[in-house]
């Protein structure tokens, strides 16, 4: 089977869908490789590499023409008009883009949104999600390093003791329990916050304190437990003492660190504009979900901003700002899924009764298979 790996197009869009390592194993399974010139150079993969690798190195043509291409994000509009119809695209295509995905499908190729893996043990390999937001959630607390302008541990000197900064992070997802991890070696004072019950034990045993809200009714415990590992939508009522209670400790932090996301849903609003309002002078707060609505409503996308003395950092993919090992990663996700669809000699062999490449396939034939 060839295989083609483009240059990324969307800005910002560092990461690259294959490295020299993958690309190494695509053609020691009996498939050919064509890398499209310069489609690493952004995450630090040169061309040198991956004709080392045994791939050859062509033009965007080249490599959006092959059997399978392999991207970090859905073709451009230049992009899609290259693939060859029947072809196979295997890429973070946003499964709840409807208008993206009946583009995609009038293109006539079979495409397969990663992001849509179910969360299942067998799948953990390839779960693009948690891969990139680890990566996140370390990187948040790195920017909020950055732009807090006092340390995070507490220090003693000659001069006098410096105070451990206190941190909230709101979300025990992945990217959340990372950026607790991160701020806790960091030297921080570490509180979070979930709606789900069972993230309170995975957040004390990284050091943190648990923000407990207590659950008034069987349905608002049954809710919380989620689906399939993301967070549902929580009641208004315990939405209500959340907020009440996230406030008073956000007005105590120096840093909140918010990375709630809902699948196919506009983020949860968990820092009002009264509560950052009411932050210290100087705090920062890093919002992981801006890039569906954000967190705080005060947040601006790809933005970095001071309202009432509180920096918002509005950053949008993260995963971005650490090119190298973001590609690694996801790279190896890549490659995982595709053992699903070729055979060990290169051959397409496509298991379409498996549960992940169901959940997955997002349109084929000129048809959107899966609609948010």
């Amino acid at each position: 089977m060839r295989i083609g790996i483009p240059r990324e197009t969307l800005e910002g869009e560092t990461r690259v869908a294959a490295t020299p390592e993958t690309v190494k194993k695509y053609v020691a399974g009996g498939n050919s490789v064509i890398v499209e010139r310069g489609a690493g150079d952004a995450a630090r993969y040169p061309d040198q590499a991956y004709e080392a690798a045994g791939a050859s190195a062509g033009s965007r043509t080249d490599a959006l023409g092959a059997d399978m291409v392999l991207t970090v994000r859905m073709p451009d509009a230049g992009g899609l008009g290259a693939l060859k119809p029947g072809a196979i695209l295997v890429g973070m295509l946003d499964p709840y883009d409807s208008e993206g995905l009946a583009r995609l499908a009038a293109t006539g190729v079979t495409g397969f949104a990663l992001e849509a893996a179910p969360r299942i043990t067998r799948a953990q390999s390839l779960d693009v999600l948690s891969s990139q937001a680890n990566l996140a959630g370390y990187k948040a607390v790195l920017l909020a390093a950055h732009y807090y302008g006092r340390l995070f541990p507490m220090m003693m000197t000659a001069a006098g003791t410096l105070k451990a900064a206190r941190a909230v992070v709101l979300g025990a997802g992945v990217a959340g329990l990372q950026a607790i991890a991160t701020a806790r070696r960091l030297g921080a004072v570490v509180e979070a916050s979930d709606v789900r019950p069972a993230a309170k034990e995975q957040v004390e045993s990284l050091g943190a304190k648990f923000i407990d809200v207590p659950f008034e009714t069987d349905e608002e415990r049954e809710i919380a437990q989620g689906v399939g590992g993301y967070a549902r939508p929580m009641p208004a009522a315990w939405m209500a003492r959340q907020a009440a209670l996230v406030s008073e400790r956000c007005k105590q932090a120096d840093i909140v660190i918010t990375t709630a996301l809902i699948p196919g849903r506009p983020a949860p609003t968990l820092v009002s504009a009264e509560t950052v309002q009411a932050m210290k002078p100087g705090s920062v707060l890093v919002d992981l979900a801006v890039e569906r609505g954000g967190n705080c409503p005060l947040s601006e996308k790809g933005q970095v901003v001071e309202k009432h003395g509180v920096t918002l950092v509005g950053l949008t993919n993260l995963p971005a700002l650490v090119p190298t090992d973001a590609s690694a990663l996801y790279a190896r996700n890549v490659m995982d899924f595709l053992k699903l669809l070729v055979d060990k000699d290169g051959s397409p062999a496509m298991q379409r009764e498996d549960e992940i490449v169901a959940a997955c396939l997002v349109c084929e034939a000129g048809n959107v298979v899966r609609r948010s």
